[in-house]
C-alpha cells in the first residue's frame, strides 16, 4: 500500500485538502488524504498504485493557486531522535 500514497509539495498554504482531493480524484479513487493547516504539503492515498502513478504524471508541475506542485510517491516517515531543549536559554551555575 506504500506506493499508493503520493506527496504533494509546494502547495499554497491557502489551498484546501478538499480542493486537492477533487483535483486528484480525476486520476482514481482517493481513500485517504491529509494536509496540515498552514503548511505547504499534503498526502493523498489512492486505491491502487496505478492510480497513484497516473496522479503523479498528471499533477506534477500543475499550477494550483499560483504555485507549481511537486508530486511524487510518498516516502516512509523517518523516525528521528527527540531533541531536548533547555527552554530557559542558558543554565547558570549558582555554586561559588
Amino acid at each position: 500500500m506504500d506506493n499508493c500514497k503520493i506527496f504533494l509539495g509546494n502547495v499554497n498554504f491557502n489551498t484546501t485538502i478538499e480542493a486537492l482531493v477533487e483535483l486528484a480524484s480525476q486520476f482514481g479513487e482517493v481513500v485517504d488524504s491529509y494536509k496540515p493547516e498552514r503548511k505547504g504539503f499534503a498526502f493523498i492515498t489512492f486505491k491502487t498504485p496505478e492510480q497513484a502513478t497516473a496522479a503523479i504524471e498528471g499533477l506534477n508541475g500543475k499550477e494550483v493557486d499560483g504555485r507549481e506542485l511537486n508530486v511524487s510517491i510518498a516516502k516512509p516517515r523517518e523516525e528521528r531522535p527527540r531533541r531536548d531543549f533547555n527552554r530557559g536559554g542558558y543554565q547558570r551555575d549558582y555554586q561559588n
